[in-house]
């Protein structure tokens, strides 16, 4: 398959399918939905929560944190992630947008 020509395409449409993108890993949903269940900050715990190698779980977190949906901070060799309330919401309000249009066939294939 040859290179995607994003910039045919609008920004919302470009920046929708990088949500897309990043949230279509389980590993990617497993790490969100174990964050979000804390209801805190997580530190070093995600390798043993949920069974991947650390390299795995750093890059899908570099994923995780390059759309914003969340943040961290490194103090030495503590890592500590949290979901950003506002992006998540944001996120929140462009997928019910996506998902809550109107479809209507009046003839089907």
């Amino acid at each position: 398959m040859g290179l995607t020509k994003s910039e045919i395409f609008t920004d919302e449409q470009n920046r929708l399918a990088s949500l897309f993108k990043v949230v279509a890993h389980p590993a990617r949903v497993a790490i969100l939905q174990y964050i979000i269940n804390q209801k805190t900050c997580i530190c070093n715990d995600l390798v043993e929560e949920l069974g991947l190698a650390q390299a795995t779980i750093s890059q899908h977190l570099k994923e995780l944190k390059s759309i914003g949906i969340i943040q961290g901070t490194i103090e030495g060799k503590a890592v500590c992630y949290c979901i950003d309330e506002n992006v998540w919401k944001q996120i929140q309000r462009d997928f019910d947008v996506f998902f809550n249009q109107e479809v209507k066939v009046s003839k089907c294939c």
